[in-house]
């Protein structure tokens, strides 16, 4: 991640995407480099998202244990 200014902050949300604050890149488990251009972003955990490396809300219909 590259910072915008300061560390960034990581939210976990349950059964849901990482909130990402305050960063300007992402890069994701290949090494790609995803520029981010607002504040917050929902970067996706269940790996089901078609919009990867962003949250689509996917894993609302993953069922949980």
């Amino acid at each position: 991640m590259t910072l915008r200014s300061g560390e960034p902050r990581l939210q976990e949300c349950p059964d849901g995407p990482l909130l990402v604050r305050g960063a300007e890149t992402w890069t994701d488990d290949d090494g790609v480099e995803h520029p981010i251009t607002r504040p917050v972003v929902a970067v996706c955990r269940c790996d089901k998202s078609q919009r990867q490396p962003w949250c689509d809300g996917t894993h609302k219909f993953i069922p949980t244990s």
